[in-house]
């Protein structure tokens, strides 16, 4: 599918929440003159708890929608939950380039001296196939401790939000990494976890490397764009939201430089579990 707007972007960044701003911080460090819209999906946060058939299908209908509005010329999916679900079905929709975000299994095992790393990410993403398969290619040989750090997502959201941070939390959910002795490096495998990286190393009994996968992503869409900018550019960034009115949303926003998120309406209702608190 293919977008007419009056004004084209050349990236436009999606997540659930807040988490995508450290991938959009890492495309703007690396293309300070690019475009840079920014969606999130906050109305169904987290997405880790949700039915794997309706994720796709609110995923595709709120990343369309947003295509719509922002015309990108790259659409980048930075999270790992979504991008294990649907990458398939919005490369199928859309006629631009659709980034996906893959936890930094291959480069945290190049870099660990002991070959034992940890790996830090939702339910959804630890218990996947999808990491089973990459563990297998990239990390043969190598000891990989997966924690399932969901309570995280809501901790980066806070602190992003009005920088309280829970560190109790922090502290309960890293445990198991600290228990294997010769782990010295650990991947951060939801794009939430970047924003509380200097808060996990402050917190850690011994130093760690923590990786990510924002400068790759980064890489790949300077790639994509090498003929160059959009001729509209650089436009002033745009921001939506399924929840545009969220505490703290507009406060997080303006902390990377963004406006306040108009609204941003799924035709995917929110199933009933999404109504529990969690």
């Amino acid at each position: 599918m293919r977008f007419g707007c009056a004004l084209m972007s050349d990236v436009l960044v999606f997540d659930s929440g807040v988490g995508g701003l450290s991938v959009r911080t890492d495309i703007a460090r690396r293309l300070p003159g690019a475009s840079l819209d920014y969606v999130c999906d906050n109305a169904a946060l987290p997405y880790g708890t949700k039915p794997d058939r309706w994720l796709v299908a609110r995923i595709v209908d709120v990343c369309m929608r947003a295509c719509r509005l922002s015309a990108p010329r790259v659409l980048v999916v930075a999270c790992n939950t979504a991008s294990t679900l649907a990458l398939e079905a919005l490369r199928e929709r859309l006629a631009v380039p659709v980034v996906g975000t893959v936890p930094a299994i291959k480069p945290a095992v190049a870099q660990s001296r002991t070959r034992s790393v940890g790996l830090l990410a939702t339910s959804a993403t630890v218990n996947r196939p999808y990491l089973d398969r990459l563990v297998a290619e990239f990390a043969d040989g190598c000891r990989v401790t997966r924690v399932a750090a969901d309570p995280l997502v809501r901790v980066a959201e806070t602190f992003i939000a009005d920088g309280q941070l829970d560190v109790r939390r922090i502290r309960a959910v890293l445990a198991p990494l600290w228990a294997v002795a010769e782990l010295d490096t650990v991947v951060l495998g939801c794009t939430h976890f970047p924003l509380l990286k200097a808060n996990f190393a402050a917190l850690a009994p011994r130093p760690v490397a923590w990786i990510d996968s924002g400068e790759a992503i980064a890489r790949r869409v300077e790639t994509l764009l090498g003929d160059g900018l959009s001729a509209d550019g650089p436009i002033a960034p745009r921001c939506w939201a399924t929840r545009p009115d969220a505490p703290g949303l507009g406060h997080a926003l303006a902390r990377f430089g963004l406006p306040a998120p108009r609204g941003l309406v799924s035709a995917v209702d929110l199933p009933r579990v999404a109504q529990t608190p969690t």
